[in-house]
């Protein structure tokens, strides 16, 4: 997910995708303990949209 998507939405729709993407996270974890992960790539992926997120997030709270 590119940032310029990710500023464009408001704030609930980011605190809702970024519970999404805490679950998935969890998944994969999960995944991997049991050795059913087939994507190892995605847990790159979905960190960094985590941080993307919290980065956008934080910028916003301190404009205010």
């Amino acid at each position: 997910m590119k940032a310029s998507d990710l500023r464009n939405q408001d704030d609930e729709k980011l605190r809702a995708e970024l519970k999404g993407f805490d679950v998935e996270l969890f998944n994969l974890r999960f995944q991997q303990v049991t050795g059913r992960l087939t994507n190892t790539a995605r847990f790159k992926q979905v960190r960094r949209d985590i941080a993307r997120i919290k980065t956008i997030l934080r910028e916003r709270e301190l404009e205010i």
